[in-house]
């Protein structure tokens, strides 16, 4: 079937709108039932109530309360787009993550049935390089200074900042991106159609004339406090890492943390004072070794990037050559200097590394522009 036959596509959206509203995200049991029979099929067996018994207690409150047909045409006339694993705008390599952790057995991790979209920019598109941007809700003013630093600085360096419009950080990250010029998403525990929270109605206006807001619950369904977190999945699932600027020690932005951390996204906490409530929770993912320390974005886009690709400044206002490395690279490098030529064996008796971590570590190294394979062997690129 081609998303390009218009009959056909139409049967399709109408198909996922109705398979959208009929469970309760994430809805695990109803999404491999979608993979193995197929939208359109699947929806006729959950309307006519043949399904498993898992998918039942999935979708029996609702299968014959909802009609797909209206539910799409009520959002176009709302301006909202329906976004559907078909089109090319949807974010396979983003959601990936989410399908295979279901595959392990990890609770709570289905990939979205279809989202509901308000904004031009295209998912994929956006989020090919994002961060997730994370926070308390009841922020300090160092706080969201720093998480509007992060948005404007993450924005200028060409990512987009993945959040979820509350109160607090995630706020400041979205106006640090629009301040940059740059869109930014918002995902939302609610119907794209809400202003929630109402205070930020204005932002998630800006937002969607400048980026997207996303939601995977139909329009007009109402936020309800198990609604954020099982959003926060896609927020983590959105970013190539997530940051927490401030967090309390048990908290919304944990959750995303800990999330990211389940789906083998990087993780990084922004310290605080140490007698502030609003970074205990920061300063428990640093000591656990959970989350990366960062100050800022150049340091976020170090653990984020290729290697050796985002180095620091080293003080006097220029960035060094192997900046950005992690320890055992660094070391590498490190023995590379002076040489003519050196086999993976010498470069791992002078470094002291086992000769398998070297010879993982030299083809990175050369694809970061560090080092090179020459006639007489491995040298330091000048």
């Amino acid at each position: 079937m081609s998303i390009d036959d218009g009959s056909l596509r139409e049967e399709l959206l109408v198909a996922r709108a109705y398979l959208s509203a009929v469970a309760e995200p994430p809805a695990p049991a109803l999404v491999r039932f979608i993979g193995r029979h197929g939208v359109q099929r699947a929806a006729e067996l959950v309307r006519a109530g043949d399904v498993p018994d898992a998918v039942t207690e999935e979708v029996e409150a609702r299968r014959e309360h909802v009609c797909g047909e209206r539910i799409l045409g009520r959002a176009r006339e709302n301006g909202i787009r329906l976004l559907v694993p078909e089109q090319r705008e949807w974010p396979h390599e983003r959601f990936s993550c989410l399908s295979d952790a279901t595959e392990i057995g990890i609770a709570g991790m289905a990939e979205p049935i279809a989202l509901w979209v308000r904004g031009p920019a295209s998912l994929r598109a956006v989020t090919e390089k994002s961060v997730a941007t994370v926070g308390a809700r009841a922020a300090s003013g160092y706080g969201e200074t720093l998480a509007a630093e992060f948005g404007y600085g993450l924005c200028g360096a060409g990512f987009t900042v993945v959040s979820g419009a509350a109160y607090g950080i995630d706020g400041a990250a979205h106006r640090g991106a629009l301040a940059a010029g740059d869109s930014t998403v918002a995902y939302l525990a609610c119907g794209v159609d809400m202003d929630y929270p109402a205070g930020h109605s204005r932002l998630l206006r800006t937002i969607a004339e400048r980026g997207l807001v996303v939601s995977e619950y139909v329009p007009g369904t109402s936020p309800r406090r198990h609604r954020f977190l099982v959003r926060n999945r896609l927020i983590a699932a959105s970013g190539q890492g997530a940051v927490v600027v401030e967090a309390g020690a048990r908290s919304g932005a944990g959750n995303t943390a800990n999330t990211a951390d389940a789906l083998g996204r990087p993780v990084m906490a922004v310290p605080g004072p140490v007698t502030s409530a609003s970074s205990v929770g920061c300063h428990m993912m640093i000591r656990s070794g959970k989350a990366v320390l960062v100050t800022g974005p150049e340091e976020v886009i170090e653990v984020i990037g290729p290697m050796g690709t985002s180095p620091v400044d080293d003080g006097a206002g220029q960035p060094r050559r192997g900046d950005g490395l992690d320890r055992d690279a660094k070391q590498l490098h490190d023995a590379l200097a002076g040489s003519d030529g050196a086999s993976a064996e010498q470069l791992a008796r002078d470094s002291g590394l086992p000769l398998r971590k070297v010879r993982s570590l030299l083809p990175a190294l050369e694809m970061a522009g560090l080092a090179v394979l020459g006639e007489n062997g491995w040298v330091r690129r000048a």
